[in-house]
């Protein structure tokens, strides 16, 4: 289970870091090259600032973590002290440690589990909308009764029907929510599939996918990476919910959902600990929202 972990959280990191590197050397560029960071208001840029810090700490959890993920230092429920700064929690471990791991574990498996959703959500939606006829009726029927049923509750009668491993936990929170990204991908893809350049595409002989990938998909971009970052919030907060109900990520793997509840009996005494990755979870999906707001400004074209 630790090798699938570290498998997933590792194509999830590597994703994060292209676009992180991506983004800091559009900010490095001049001021002339970079007018989308030129306008970029307060907003966006402390949600980018949050992001990279997480996505950073993610990928240095082994190097600053004080000490193992899953070492059991000492007595249950020390104080804020050297050297457990934050204490630690019911079986003695350290949770600045746990903390610390929790942004690798946590947030790298919640962008595994979007990429998957968007991926299969989004080619759906597009080849239904291209298709039409039975393909679309039929896809679309089985969405909207996968939708009628709540999400949260469709999520733990999967879980306790095919297990709580990391990879049942991401096929089927990415089953979930792949249906969400369908209906907004076909609805975009609708309105694409109309044009004139899509006509004159079919009348030179190209096929289905020629047309999804080429004319298509970049002129539905805009949307889907608005509606990618509101996902991942979305898929962020469920799997830390699962982990708060005991069907998330297991121990010894450090998470922030199941932190809240194994230490959740330290709010009784007045100790704000559990709070901390309650906290971690609020912060970065404020950040994300940030973000996402920011780019649905810059790609409805308005003005300030």
């Amino acid at each position: 289970m630790t090798v699938l972990v570290s498998l997933i959280v590792g194509l999830g990191l590597f994703f994060i870091i292209g676009l992180a590197a991506r983004v800091a050397l559009q900010a490095a560029a001049p001021a002339r090259h970079r007018p989308m960071f030129r306008d970029m208001p307060l907003t966006a840029a402390f949600g980018l600032a949050v992001i990279l810090v997480y996505v950073v700490v993610a990928i240095l959890a082994p190097v600053i973590a004080p000490f193992g993920e899953g070492e059991v230092l000492g007595d249950q429920y020390l104080p804020w002290a050297a050297p457990h700064y934050l204490g630690t929690d019911k079986l003695g471990r350290d949770m600045l440690t746990r903390l610390i791991y929790g942004a690798r574990n946590t947030v790298g498996i919640a962008f595994a589990t979007t990429a998957l959703a968007f991926v299969a959500g989004s080619v759906l939606g597009i080849w239904a909308a291209l298709a039409g006829g039975w393909l679309d009726q039929g896809l679309s029927r089985l969405v909207d009764a996968l939708m009628a049923i709540p999400a949260l509750v469709f999520s733990l009668l999967l879980l306790t029907i095919f297990g709580t491993s990391v990879l049942t936990l991401i096929l089927v929170i990415a089953a979930v929510d792949a249906t969400r990204v369908y209906r907004l991908a076909r609805s975009v893809a609708q309105g694409i599939v109309v044009m004139d350049y899509i006509e004159a595409a079919r009348l030179r002989g190209e096929g289905n996918w020629h047309l999804i990938r080429r004319e298509i998909l970049p002129n539905a971009m805009a949307p889907l990476v608005a509606e990618f970052g509101l996902r991942f919030c979305f898929v962020f907060l469920s799997i830390s919910a699962l982990s708060f109900l005991g069907l998330g990520i297991k121990p010894p793997t450090a998470d922030w959902g199941s932190m809240v509840r194994e230490n959740a009996t330290l709010i009784t005494f007045g100790d704000i600990t559990p709070l901390l990755p309650a906290g971690a979870i609020a912060l970065l999906t404020v950040a994300v929202n940030f973000v996402v707001d920011w780019q649905l400004h810059r790609a409805s074209g308005l003005r300030d």
